[in-house]
């Protein structure tokens, strides 16, 4: 039951609000859940509780891994009109991710509705001067058809869709020793224009320094001729939830190749559109971009 989940997870966390949780309001380090119940009526509503239950990290760029009936149909969205139908996994498993700008999300099994009430979160801003106008301006006719090629790729691999869960029990640093240089969600100035965010972690690392898988997954896409990524690979850890490894100087893995959290994928590199030696690190669900770092918080179960 949602509630019990919750409450077991809150006292191990030592992070619990009593008062708070009668409301039908949890809070924690890294979660938010508003149930849309009363203290007068949260007794009432416990069937709204049975239908589902969720843990994660309720944060922009976050997630949470929800808990219902075997193929059962999920209504999930941002309002009234906007909104979509998932399918639980036959062990009733379904994932719920949450964009860089996302605010307010719910998620509704047979007509009961839970609420996610996400807070806003602070993102940094970069200026990058003195680059080269072809990594900045628009591009010419040669490099159009190469990107559209690209696209076409790219576009392959994220369609990849795996039940098998190979992600419940969050990620590992995909390099041993992380020096990040650019967070999540970070604005970037080239050359005093304006770019739509970073929706990755940069990690830098001398060119051979090794990737590790996260966690389990199939590779959905390894390829080295891409425009903007130059070389890179894709792992769906299933649900629609997909890993991104950019910039690789050479891919260890192939297209339908089983890997397990902590098995070698490629090699740091600086290919593509790259400032240097580095791995670009992302993470998307559906077509929502996913803090990837965000996920090595993860809260762990008891088994697996």
């Amino acid at each position: 039951m949602f509630f019990l989940t919750f409450l077991s997870y809150y006292l191990l966390s030592n992070v619990f609000n009593f008062n708070d949780m009668l409301s039908g309001h949890s809070i924690m380090k890294s979660i938010s859940l508003d149930l849309n119940v009363s203290s007068k009526d949260y007794l009432s509503k416990q069937t709204v509780l049975d239908e589902i239950s969720c843990k994660g990290i309720l944060e922009q760029g976050g997630m949470v891994f929800c808990k219902t009936k075997p193929n059962t149909k999920v209504k999930i969205g941002r309002s009234i009109s906007d909104f979509y139908y998932e399918t639980s996994s036959s062990d009733g498993n379904i994932i719920i991710g949450f964009d860089r700008d996302e605010r307010d999300n719910f998620v509704e099994v047979n007509g009961h509705r839970l609420d996610f009430i996400i807070p806003k979160r602070d993102y940094s801003i970069s200026k990058i001067d003195g680059l080269p106008p072809s990594q900045v301006s628009s591009f010419n006719e040669e490099q159009l058809k190469k990107i559209k090629i690209s696209s076409r790729k790219k576009t392959q691999g994220f369609t990849s869709r795996q039940t098998k869960m190979g992600f419940k029990n969050g990620f590992i640093n995909p390099i041993k020793n992380m020096n990040k240089t650019s967070p999540f969600g970070s604005q970037r100035i080239l050359n005093g224009i304006t770019k739509k965010p970073h929706y990755g972690v940069d990690i830098a690392a001398e060119i051979g320094t090794k990737i590790y898988a996260p966690a389990d997954g199939v590779i959905s896409l390894s390829d080295d001729d891409l425009y903007f990524e130059g070389s890179m690979v894709l792992i769906d850890h299933g649900q629609g939830l997909i890993s991104m490894y950019l910039h690789t100087e050479k891919n260890l893995v192939f297209e339908g190749e089983h890997v397990k959290q902590g098995q070698l994928i490629a090699t740091v590199g600086s290919k593509g559109r790259s400032t240097g030696p580095h791995l670009c690190w992302r993470l998307k669900w559906r077509n929502r971009n996913l803090d990837p770092e965000i996920l090595t918080r993860w809260p762990k179960d008891d088994k697996k």
